[in-house]
Formats: C-alpha cells, sequence, structure tokens
C-alpha cells in the first residue's frame, strides 16, 4: 500500500512510468496498476491440478451424496472412503488428503441457503415454546437423572421451569398448567416438538394424529398447537426455547444441585425464575419483566376451573394392602384388600380412589419395585397380628419420615416393659389408631406426660391428648371488639377427671 502511494504521489510530480519504474525499482506494469488505482488488486490464487485427488473426485462426491438419504448413524466416514477408495477403485491416496476433502465437501453441502436463518418478529402474547431438557441431580446423596420442562413466551422472554422424575403425559400437562397459572394467561399458540404425550403418531408432512387427551387439554385452554419437524433438523423451528433449557441449566444448575427432594429444587428454580425479571436479553434495552408486563394483557383469560392433569387407571389392591402402579407399590386401608379401585397418577403425587372418596395419597415413586407404605393403613390387622409390628416395613418408613416419632419409641417401650410384648404392642396401636380423630402434636404431647408420670393405659393417653386439644381449641381468638362466641365452649374435663382417678385407682 505504501508503495502504490509513493508512485502515486511521483507520478503526479510528472515523472513518466520508465522513470517510475526505474526510482521505485518494479515492473512497468505494477507502476501502471498503482497509477490505476490507490488499492492493490487481490491475488490471484493459481489453479493447480490435482493429480491424485481429481480421478477420485467424483467417487466421494456420489459417497457424500448418497449418504444423505441413509441412516445418520451408518455414514460414511472420511476413514471408510478412504478404505474403499483404496480397496475398490486401486486409489493411491493418503487418508489425510480424503480428510481435508470430505470435510471440505460437507461444509459446502451443509451450507448455502439452507444454513440462512430469516430473523422473526414475535407479536406479544401470539406464541410461545415447551420442551423438555435432561439433567443431573444429587438426589438424597444420589446422582439421579431428572427431566426439566421449560415453557417460553417468544416475544418478551419470560419462561417457566420445572423439574420432574418423568417425561410422561402426566408431568407434560401439568408443567403446561402450572405455567399457563404463573403467566396468569395462556399464548395463542404453542410450539412443540412431537413428545409423545402429544403426538400418537407423525404423518405425511405435518399432520400428526393426536391424543386424546392432550386435545382436550388444548381445548380447555384454547390455545393452538404447531408441531416442528422431527429429528434434528427441526429443532431450530423452537430454537427459543431449545437455547432456553440450555442457558438455564449452564447458568442455574452448575455445579450439580444436591437436594434432599424435588419440591426443595422446584422452589429454588421458582425463586430463579422470578428474579430473572430483571435480566436482559440480547441487547434489548427493557427487561424480561419489562416486556412480559406488556405481554401480560394479550394472553388469553384461563378458565375458571384447573384441567385433571392425571391419569385413571384402574388397579387391584393384593394380600399386603397394596396396589401396583407404574411398577410402584403404594399401600391402601387393609380393608380394601382384593378389590379394584382407581389410582390417579399425577406428576408429583398418586391418588388412590375408592367408592368416589380418596383413601390414600402419597408422593410418587420412579424406581421399580419402590414401596410407599402408610402405617396407619395396618393398624386394624395388627390389633390381630401384634407380632408383625416389629418388624412392618410401614413402620421402617414411618421411622425414616418422623411419622413415629420418640414419643412413640419411649411409650412402646414402657408398656412393653409394663404389659408385656404382646399387651404393649396393642396399646401402642389402640395409641396410634388415636391419629384419626385427635391431633398429632397432642397426642405426641400426651405420650411425653404420661410415661414421665408412669401411665401406659391407652385410655389415660386417651384423657390427656384430649385435654391437650381442648387446651388448643379453647384460645378465643378476638374479632375487632367481640369474641367469637359469647359464651365458653363445653367440655369434657370433669368427666375425664373422673375417669383419670378410676384408672389410676
Amino acid at each position: 500500500m505504501e508503495l502504490y502511494e509513493a508512485i502515486r504521489r511521483d507520478r503526479r510530480e510528472g515523472l513518466s512510468i520508465r522513470a517510475l519504474a526505474d526510482k521505485h525499482r518494479v515492473h512497468r506494469r505494477t507502476v501502471r496498476d498503482a497509477v490505476r488505482s490507490a488499492v492493490p488488486a487481490d491475488r490471484k490464487t493459481p489453479e493447480r491440478d490435482a493429480p491424485v485427488l481429481g480421478p477420485v473426485r467424483g467417487i466421494i462426491d456420489q459417497i457424500l451424496a448418497e449418504d444423505r438419504s441413509v441412516p445418520r448413524k451408518q455414514r460414511h466416514t472420511a476413514r471408510r472412503i478412504h478404505q474403499r477408495l483404496v480397496e475398490e477403485w486401486q486409489a493411491e491416496i493418503s487418508e489425510s488428503t480424503v480428510r481435508l476433502y470430505v470435510a471440505e465437501r460437507r461444509r459446502e453441502l451443509a451450507g448455502g441457503l439452507n444454513a440462512v436463518t430469516v430473523p422473526q418478529h414475535h407479536v406479544p402474547g401470539e406464541e410461545a415454546e415447551a420442551d423438555f431438557g435432561e439433567l443431573y441431580v444429587y438426589l438424597a446423596g444420589v446422582l439421579t437423572k431428572v427431566f426439566m420442562f421449560a415453557l417460553r413466551l417468544s416475544a418478551s422472554g419470560k419462561a417457566f421451569h420445572r423439574v420432574y422424575m418423568t417425561q410422561a403425559q402426566e408431568a407434560f400437562f401439568d408443567g403446561l398448567q402450572r405455567a399457563f397459572v404463573m403467566f396468569d394467561g395462556c399464548p395463542h399458540r404453542v410450539r412443540f416438538d412431537n413428545l409423545k404425550p402429544a403426538v400418537t403418531r407423525v404423518l405425511k408432512g405435518r399432520n400428526r394424529e393426536e391424543n386424546e387427551r392432550f386435545i382436550a387439554l388444548r381445548s380447555h385452554f384454547g390455545f393452538d398447537s404447531f408441531f416442528c419437524v422431527p429429528g434434528i433438523e427441526g429443532a431450530h423451528e423452537k430454537g427459543g426455547v431449545e437455547g432456553e433449557v440450555g442457558r438455564f441449566r449452564r447458568r442455574h444448575l452448575v455445579p450439580v444441585p444436591r437436594v434432599e427432594t424435588l419440591g426443595e429444587l422446584n422452589a429454588a428454580i421458582s425463586a430463579i425464575d422470578a428474579a430473572e425479571d430483571s435480566r436482559r436479553i440480547g441487547a434489548r434495552r427493557t427487561s424480561i419483566g419489562e416486556d412480559f408486563a406488556a405481554e401480560a394483557a394479550r394472553l388469553l383469560a384461563l378458565p375458571e376451573e384447573p384441567f385433571d392433569t392425571t391419569r385413571h387407571l384402574w388397579v387391584r389392591v393384593d394380600t399386603k394392602a397394596r396396589v401396583c402402579v407404574r411398577q410402584c407399590f403404594y399401600s391402601v386401608p387393609a380393608r380394601l384388600a382384593a378389590r379394584r379401585i382407581e389410582a390417579r397418577l399425577g406428576a408429583e403425587r398418586v391418588e388412590l380412589v375408592c367408592a368416589g372418596a380418596v383413601v390414600a395419597s402419597h408422593e410418587r415413586l420412579v424406581h421399580r419395585g419402590d414401596e410407599s407404605l402408610c402405617l396407619d393403613h395396618y393398624l386394624e390387622v395388627l390389633c390381630r397380628k401384634p407380632g408383625a409390628l416389629p418388624g412392618a416395613s410401614a413402620l421402617v418408613q414411618a421411622r425414616a419420615t418422623g411419622a413415629f416419632s420418640d414419643a412413640h419409641e419411649a411409650y412402646w417401650s414402657a408398656a412393653r416393659r409394663s404389659l408385656g410384648d404382646a399387651r404393649g404392642t396393642k396399646a401402642l396401636i389402640e395409641v396410634l389408631l388415636l391419629h384419626r380423630s385427635l391431633p398429632g402434636d397432642a397426642i405426641v404431647e400426651a405420650l411425653r406426660s404420661c410415661v414421665a408420670s408412669g401411665i401406659v393405659d391407652p385410655a389415660g393417653v386417651t384423657l390427656e391428648a384430649r385435654r391437650q386439644a381442648e387446651d388448643r381449641s379453647s384460645v378465643v381468638v378476638p374479632i375487632g371488639a367481640l369474641t367469637r362466641y359469647d359464651r365458653p365452649v363445653p367440655t369434657l374435663r370433669g368427666y375425664d377427671t373422673l375417669l383419670e382417678q378410676a384408672v389410676l385407682s
């Protein structure tokens, strides 16, 4: 560039082409180029023959073209192409040469107009994108694979996240409904990939055979659905949520979270979603929260009643008073043994229903063969078989959850020492039956008081528990200048005192 500038300066002084060439020691053709343009012309890359690659270039191109119509996992690698060239066409060519050419051709085949994306403008409230993403958490100390549902409003970028143990239909529906509730509205259209909870079968083009339950959910909320092209080719059609899942995972879930329950993790994620309202996307001048405030008014109003996201199944109660739902076992009251009842399988809980009434509710299990047993369901059986209580699986779980407290343990030990194993265990079972009619904290306080006083008779525990419960309920709550009642609540304290004296005597 400096040479061209010097030549042009001297030319303006009146020097000839020959004089300029002699002065700057260059060819006259270079002088003419400098006089013609202040910027040197681009160097021309000479086209050289490829005596080794040239004869096989067409063969490689044909192989790569045919690969586009075969399964992705059975396409040619550069090494396999080189092996075929040597074995079938006796080509004398190095593998590195083949690798360089194959890489160049694949870039060309993947490039062009197909690789160009068109910027989109999103109308507020018009569209959202939904998807599941995988992640790992230390759940109660065990590294566990879980699934994060994400729904992102395309215009404002406001997103909802929730983690589930499964990608099943009940989790998918629960995530959608919770997202709409958080937004206090529903977008007019939601983009999905071809999730099995929504799509039963992919037909030609964009036609889909949709799941009937998904149609019912869509009708309930009133949104339209858009299904992307199957496979990785359609990922760009919902690129907003695809990028959101990865961004959220890298930003907030690294290092791997350590939690005791998914409820604890989801509570933390809800707080993160709220805090992200102050974040700005890219070079936007406004925050997500400000954009969402403008978008919220254009969302569809939610129905008055929620959608039932559970899956209804009919199951049979076995001889251990359990039902099997998705290869996991849940207890029900022993009186229902051998009967068929309804199981309402939700994303996070399982409700068991008989004659229209919920008879048991459990946190959903996910590992095959796991059991969720409630000690209360077996008390009638244990009254007749008290020897089965010490080794009962339901007792082990009650101890682990704290439902069977230290106060129960102390009372059981005192009762067995005083009454013997069988009668002492029966006395404990009578006390456990009190939990069906009296507050648990009142019973625990009564147990502590009775053990301290040396009372092991269940009747004495009953009296003390009722007294504790009445003391709690006798507190009068002021309402302005008045009280709830004009007269005191009737009690049985006098009768209980006489009965207690009879027991002690």
